[in-house]
């Protein structure tokens, strides 16, 4: 007695097809599994027997071997758990032997023979389809995360009774839709950017970065607001679109941190603490799970206190600023995640912060200044977009009682500002201007006369690098479409300029 059905494996965020052969004949009753299966898949054993047997149906006393096809490929996952039993119903004639050749089976099992939720639902349903897959059974724990896919069926499960039923005709379930995505509602915060007195021109930077989800470095005294206006950053920026929202949800998916199992509607915002290892950052393990900076993919890395990480741990973030993936290599595979990130940083200009402090005497030695700077080296300057500097705010702007402006004012104008870039790059895979490549630089970043002459003259000046000058080309880009302007003017390119003349000031 012999039966095949399909099932679904991760490598990183790509799924692979794997065919579930079972085949029972007469022996000494035994049970294998074979086909390059982990710990997780060799102890689905015991659970499959287990929850056979609480579902009612008689084990098999017969000799069962299981293949999981291809037998190059490792798997692992408990995901595997329905199919197996599945496919010894089917040997054993309990379930109808018909063509499940355009069906996959995800789901693990627990003792009673109920069916719970798997990580990484999403991106194998989209390796699926992708696969020619018509149709899923999933665990109804994951029905939400599941049906953010179009063209493909998806059948949610409760329990190992119900899919029996379903497959023999005697139950008839509906196909599982989702129609309530909706990315632009708007998001409640406690927070706004209407708390921040003063500090106009970190309000300023902060909303260029989000308009074009530039790197940004913040440098300044304790209390100046670096921390309080990087935690706001989050009420301006924009909204996710589906294909962004749908990335983000995959990388979640893979981690097992999605909630509720749901489409991702919020652009993400990571804040790792300065004790974080290069692993904990870039990700790792026997098998590569994601590290921060694929968790902060399509949002933002916020690295408070820049300095006080480890310098060996900061070296690490310039492969992914660059290339926006990260390949992690371990001796059981090699995988690539997605790292398109918008890395924000604060730092104090010395280890006392008050360097530079018209109100506080810096009490630090040139020596040991210079070695707190020397952490963050050149190179990895060169990758932030927009440095700011911040003085402490005075008395007379936190007494004012006037009108600030709103997060939602400021997020208008950098929704305005995406949009223009979305249309601008349709059908590119480019949403947003730092993403832009050197040949997207040239096609898209038009100067003016007036502009090209400001820039070949701080090009001179300041002996910026070829990186330096494309980033602030970037950096323009997303100014002159926040004025809604097709053409980069003097005005565009001399903020940009503004924003990188501060490391020659602190780094030399």
């Amino acid at each position: 007695m012999y039966s095949k059905i399909n099932t679904c494996v991760l490598q990183g965020l790509n799924g692979y097809i794997i065919e579930v052969e079972t085949d029972l004949s007469r022996g000494l009753p035994v049970f294998n599994i074979v086909g390059l299966p982990d710990a997780s898949i060799k102890e689905s054993k015991e659970r499959v027997r287990t929850a056979i047997k609480n579902s009612g149906f008689e084990f098999p006393l017969s000799r069962i071997i299981v293949n999981l096809a291809p037998a190059n490929l490792k798997k692992e996952g408990s995901q595997l758990d329905l199919s197996i039993a599945l496919g010894i119903l089917i040997a054993m004639g309990i379930v109808e032997d018909t063509d499940y050749s355009d069906t996959a089976f995800i789901g693990e099992l627990s003792l009673d023979g109920s069916l719970n939720p798997v990580e990484g639902a999403l991106p194998m349903i989209i390796s699926l389809r992708e696969l020619n897959i018509k149709r899923c059974i999933v665990p109804y724990g994951n029905k939400n995360e599941s049906s953010v896919v179009e063209d493909i069926e998806i059948i949610p499960i409760k329990n190992l009774n119900q899919v029996v039923d379903y497959l023999n005709g005697k139950d008839e379930i509906i196909p599982y839709k989702n129609n309530g995505i909706l990315l632009d509602e708007d998001d409640k915060f406690d927070i706004d950017f209407s708390d921040i007195k003063g500090q106009e021109g970190l309000k300023r930077s902060l909303e260029v970065a989000a308009a074009g989800g530039h790197n940004l470095l913040i440098i300044g005294p304790p209390g100046s607001g670096k921390t309080m206006a990087a935690k706001r950053l989050p009420t301006i920026l924009p909204v996710l679109s589906f294909d962004e929202a749908i990335e983000v949800t995959k990388i979640y998916s893979v981690s097992g941190l999605l909630e509720s199992n749901a489409l991702v509607k919020k652009r993400p915002f990571r804040a790792p603490h300065h004790t974080a290892s290069s692993t904990s950052l870039i990700g790792g393990g026997r098998i590569p799970k994601p590290g921060e900076v694929s968790l902060a993919h399509n949002g933002v890395l916020f690295l408070d206190e820049l300095p006080e990480f480890k310098r060996e741990v900061l070296e690490v973030l310039r492969q992914p600023m660059e290339d926006g993936v990260v390949t992690i290599s371990r001796v059981n595979a090699t995988l690539t995640y997605p790292a398109k990130f918008m890395m924000v940083a604060s730092m104090n200009p010395c280890p006392c912060g008050y360097y530079g402090d018209s109100l506080h005497e810096c009490t630090c030695s040139q020596a040991s200044i210079d070695r707190y700077l020397a952490k963050i080296s050149n190179p990895l300057l060169d990758r932030i977009d927009i440095h700011i500097e911040v003085l402490p705010v005075d008395y007379k702007e936190l007494r004012e009682n006037k009108k600030l402006e709103t997060s939602k004012e400021i997020r208008d104008r950098v929704n305005n500002a995406r949009t223009i870039q979305l249309k601008r790059y349709e059908g590119d895979s480019i949403y947003s201007n730092s993403q832009l490549s050197p040949k997207d630089i040239k096609k898209y970043c038009k100067l003016n006369k007036e502009a090209d002459g400001i820039m070949k003259e701080a090009f001179k000046r300041y002996r910026f690098s070829a990186r330096t000058y494309n980033r602030i080309l970037k950096v323009a880009r997303t100014i002159a479409d926040l004025d809604g302007q097709d053409i980069i003017v003097g005005k565009h390119i001399l903020e940009a300029i503004r924003y990188r003349s501060l490391d020659k000031k602190y780094w030399g």
